[in-house]
């Protein structure tokens, strides 16, 4: 059963051929004969699942189920589920319960989505290769020495594991797409304030996306139709009608516009990537697209700028984890400034206090026009870059990242090495836009992506796109030996 699709597993439970509590046993079954070597779960929610499996059996013998009811998946340990522990891969809230559902998760929950738990991730969010979680790293299913990419790569490892049939993940300057890539599945990342943020604990407020981690466009159009639209709890959500994302996805693609970025095709990239990619627009090519190159000039500074944005952002976000309200709190505090001061220094790791340092000096007085004032004003002209670019062209496509995965330990003492995987992906969050992994031919027995960016809140245009390049190759459809 785990070899099926979302869209195969519901006409299956639809048709009788396995039940949803049948389905639900077949994938706890394999993430305990399989996750140890993995590590991409934090927590298996094994009799909440089968609760919510017997409830979608109902619903279909009722006749009244979705397109997702009784479909297993997870999702990353960052989003907020009542009653189950939310620790976003930190000792600081590693005793933490959450008392409410994030909307995402209600809202798959609705659709009839059974939650089988929750998966492991760089902790609050911050990291390139899943190796800074207080649970230890996550290792990617084609090869345990390596890394499977960050933040999410939890959610990535265990949909290519084939550990759940789809997973969340939040996408903050390429976390769910660089995962994806290096883990040879399909990772969306929606335009910001297309799918609400609210119980989605904030790393950088103005950047943050949940997204999708599937094995193909499909099935990320079905999830995202269950996730989208408008949260009057989140006032960053957008109040933007939500189209019928599954009824695009065979549109013809003959005369779609195909920009290339010349600045993504230099120095810095694995030669064998850039081919994979090239050879994926060729597919596109025989399917009626043009392709013509087109310039993003200031990608070159979305590193820099991202890494004074999202620092200053999250050490305003992470201040309130104090050891008071919630959370870690050190053991028979001298007084309250010692009571922050260990609770802090013990609950969070080595990269979200490099993060908070930068921040916090961002921020400060007399550096907040020198840094974080002028990182702003590139982030605009990194948004016009795009926005000059769909005018000429429907979609931009290029490398998701520029290597295949890594070995574990082999950048955790270089952090500028490490920024740099995501350098194809922090200009889409700058600019709030929507991107999608998908799988390339493999390099070298390793996964590849190719990265495809639209406009704003051109979602569907995106997964359709995606989608018929995976009727005409079989590439999203290879899976890690064993597996």
């Amino acid at each position: 059963m785990h070899e099926k699709s979302i869209a195969q597993l519901s006409a299956g439970l639809k048709a009788g051929e396995f039940s949803s509590t049948e389905l639900v046993g077949h994938y706890l079954g394999r993430i305990e004969s399989t996750d140890e070597s993995l590590n991409s779960f934090v927590t298996v929610s094994r009799d909440l699942a089968l609760q919510q499996a017997e409830a979608a059996d109902r619903r279909i013998r009722k006749g009244n189920a979705g397109p997702l009811t009784g479909i297993p998946v997870a999702h990353k340990d960052i989003f907020c589920t009542d009653g189950v522990k939310t620790s976003c891969g930190s000792r600081m809230l590693d005793n933490f319960i959450a008392p409410y559902d994030a909307t995402l998760v209600s809202r798959l929950g609705d659709a009839g989505a059974v939650m089988l738990g929750k998966t492991n991730m760089d902790e609050f969010a911050m990291g390139s290769s899943n190796e800074t979680s207080y649970y230890g790293p996550v290792r990617n299913p084609w090869d345990a020495d390596l890394v499977p990419g960050g933040s999410s790569g939890g959610s990535a490892a265990a949909v290519s594991a084939r550990l759940c049939a789809g997973a969340t993940g939040t996408d903050t300057g390429g976390s769910i797409r660089q995962p994806a890539a290096l883990c040879g599945i399909t990772g969306l990342k929606p335009t910001y304030g297309r799918v609400s943020r609210y119980g989605m604990i904030a790393f950088a407020s103005s950047l943050d996306q949940g997204g999708t981690l599937t094995r193909s466009a499909e099935d990320a159009a079905l999830l995202l139709q269950a996730m989208a639209g408008f949260d009057p709890r989140d006032s960053t959500s957008a109040e933007e009608p939500v189209p019928d994302y599954a009824a695009t996805l065979e549109a013809d693609i003959s005369g779609l516009r195909i920009g290339l970025p010349k600045e993504y095709f230099g120095e810095g990239l694995d030669p064998g990537v850039g081919d994979a990619v090239l050879a994926a627009v060729d597919e596109y090519r025989g399917m009626g697209a043009g392709v013509v190159e087109i310039s993003l000039p200031n990608t070159r500074l979305a590193v820099p700028t991202y890494y004074v944005v999202a620092p200053a952002e999250c050490s305003s976000n992470l201040s309130r984890f104090d050891g008071v309200r919630f959370g870690h709190r050190c053991e028979a505090p001298k007084n309250l400034e010692d009571m922050y001061m260990r609770s802090r220094g013990e609950g969070f790791g080595a990269e979200v206090k490099r993060r908070i340092l930068i921040g916090t000096y961002a921020l400060s007085a007399g550096y907040y026009d020198a840094y974080y004032l002028k990182a702003q004003q590139i982030r605009q002209l990194i948004s016009d870059d795009f926005r000059q670019a769909f005018a000429k062209v429907d979609v931009i496509m290029g490398p998701t990242s520029p290597t295949t995965a890594f070995a574990i330990g082999e950048r955790t003492d270089d952090p500028v090495t490490m920024y740099l995987s995501d350098i194809y992906t922090i200009a889409v969050n700058l600019a709030g836009l929507p991107g999608i992994s998908v799988p390339t031919a493999l390099v070298g027995g390793k996964p590849a992506g190719l990265q495809i960016i639209g406009n704003y809140f051109q979602e569907a245009k995106l997964l359709n796109v995606a989608h018929r390049l995976q009727q005409a190759t079989d590439w999203h459809l290879a899976v890690p030996e064993g597996m």
